[in-house]
């Protein structure tokens, strides 16, 4: 389960950094940044296709979750 919660947080942390990278045209990030979500993708799909009612919360939560990291780590790294 804790795997499980931290791709999907990783994930979606990858995904909000990337959406303010290429709305902010920051190439060089959003370019290696989607190659990561990818890659992370192709661990995540298998994980949670066949997944049971269970698995899908803690992935829900760690997306949930991902998405407030992201959010952390633009302001952070790119605000001033």
């Amino acid at each position: 389960m804790i795997k499980t919660f931290l791709y999907s947080w990783l994930q979606v942390a990858l995904i909000a950094t990337n959406t303010y990278q290429v709305a902010n045209q920051e190439w060089v990030g959003a370019i290696i940044v989607s190659f990561l979500i990818s890659f992370v993708w192709t661990i995540n799909v298998g994980r949670v296709v066949f997944a049971c009612n269970w698995i899908r919360l803690v992935y829900s939560l760690g997306a949930m979750t991902g998405t407030g990291t992201g959010i952390l780590i633009t302001h952070i790294v790119y605000q001033p």
